[in-house]
């Protein structure tokens, strides 16, 4: 017979299994740091190597033996598999070892499960736990017996476990339901964000690449940021203003990781629909990787996989100054807009290159023109130095104010209308517009 799984387990031996498929390849060094972010305190690393995995318990009866051994000599409380394991192989294997067992999907689970912090967060990691725990039900105790007869006692027929899943399935679609009002209420703020004609710019990219650092150094917000796996899980969105561009929603999402599990996909699309709806997408890259490259594959496969793969990308290559480089700009076509930025987002180098960047995918055209407001017309003149438009200004003999005008058109026309000016006023003084039929 089983035995009841224990509540707790801090003490972890880990198993790493290299098969000669590449689907089946996972990063060990990746593993480590998963297990570092979960809390738990390593105390064995075993490793091997198969063709295949054993349809029973995952690894060779040797392999687990070995692993019992390891598990007895350093007292550990649970064995952490960097792969995913079926619930009958996750059931053979703690009957064997006689203690719990984690696969890197329950692992990651139990990370997020830490991280979420907003109730929208915490939602969508329960979703996630009872998508996963509901294909690991089976238990080793009596109460899987039929419910019992007698009066008093008669039940409607069914195994506990049966109603263990009919209560999984209710409380699933209770969250299903929520978080569907969560899509709803995130839509209706996106159209607002559209009428006001406000881009969207969302940070992505591998986990810790340093997206939260760089969220917090341009918006000075206080996002917790830390050398960890999944230090940022819930969403956040903050309004800036950017030189040229004006008003800009910039939203910090969850990192990206290799094979991410489908069900947590799944599970956080009303967070990744920040990124699916965003106007530009920068990508945070970690430049000192050695994985560098097979990350950002990961990460491509993952927007294709949200609907985000047509979203204009901006690349940016973070923490130049582990590889003392300078920050600089890159550009595949000459006249086109800037495809990669190199930074440090840690060390604020680059930022304003970044800015630059960042206004060459969403400014259709830029402005520059002198403008004189009569000094009864102080609402304009406002409006125009909140979008930070002004570059200089001076008072006339008349006590009118001059203003050197740097910004978008489609902001300067609207600002215009807003203060009386008609279409041919605007386009007498601007020129043909792009906007005009």
């Amino acid at each position: 017979m089983l035995f009841e799984r224990p509540d707790t387990g801090e003490r972890a031996v880990l198993v790493h299994i290299d098969f000669n498929s590449d689907t089946e390849r996972e990063d060990p060094q990746e593993f480590r740091e998963l297990v570092r972010s979960a809390g738990a305190e390593s105390v064995g690393f075993i490793t091997g190597r198969r063709n295949a995995p054993h349809p029973r318990l995952f690894v060779g009866s040797g392999k687990a033996e070995e692993i019992r051994e390891l598990l007895q000599a350093q007292e550990g409380e649970v064995v952490l598999f960097n792969h995913s394991l079926s619930p009958s192989q996750e059931r053979n294997l703690e009957s064997e070892l006689k203690c719990r067992v984690l696969d890197r999907t329950g692992l990651i689970l139990d990370i997020f499960a830490q991280r979420a912090r907003t109730h929208e967060g915490k939602l969508q990691v329960e979703l996630a736990q009872l998508e996963h725990m509901s294909t690991r039900l089976i238990r080793g105790w009596t109460h899987l017996e039929r419910q019992k007869g007698g009066i008093g006692l008669r039940g409607p027929g069914e195994t506990q476990l049966e109603s263990d899943r009919r209560l999984l399935r209710a409380r699933i679609k209770s969250i299903q339901n929520r978080l569907e009002r969560v899509r709803g209420q995130r839509e209706l703020q996106r159209r607002s964000r559209k009428r006001a004609e406000v881009p969207a710019v969302s940070l992505v990219g591998y986990t810790n690449a340093g997206k939260s650092t760089l969220f917090n150094t341009l918006t000075t917000s206080g996002v917790y940021a830390a050398d960890q796996l999944f230090a940022t899980l819930d969403p956040t969105v903050r309004r800036l203003v950017m030189p040229d561009i004006g008003p800009v929603v910039l939203a910090d999402t969850v990192g990206f990781i290799r094979h991410l599990p489908h069900k947590l996909v799944e599970a956080f699309r009303a967070t990744l629909e920040e990124a699916a709806k965003a106007d530009l997408l920068v990508h945070v890259v970690d430049a000192a990787s050695e994985e560098r490259d097979d990350h950002r594959e990961q990460v491509h496969e993952v927007l294709e996989e949200i609907g985000a793969g047509d979203i204009p990308v901006l690349e940016v290559f973070n923490k130049i100054d582990l590889l003392n480089q300078p920050p600089r700009m890159e550009r595949d076509d000459p006249d086109g807009p800037v495809t990669r930025v190199w930074l440090s987002a840690r060390r604020a180098q680059g930022l304003e290159l970044l800015e630059q960047a960042i206004a060459s995918h969403l400014v259709d055209e830029l402005v520059e023109k002198t403008l004189r407001i009569p000094a009864t017309d102080g609402r304009l003149r406002a409006r125009l130095h909140a979008l930070q438009a002004v570059a200089a200004e001076h008072v006339d003999e008349e006590g009118g104010f001059i203003l050197d005008l740097r910004l978008p058109r489609v902001d300067l026309e609207r600002e215009l209308a807003a203060a009386g000016w008609d279409r041919a006023q605007r386009r007498q003084w601007l020129g043909p517009s792009i906007y005009d039929d």
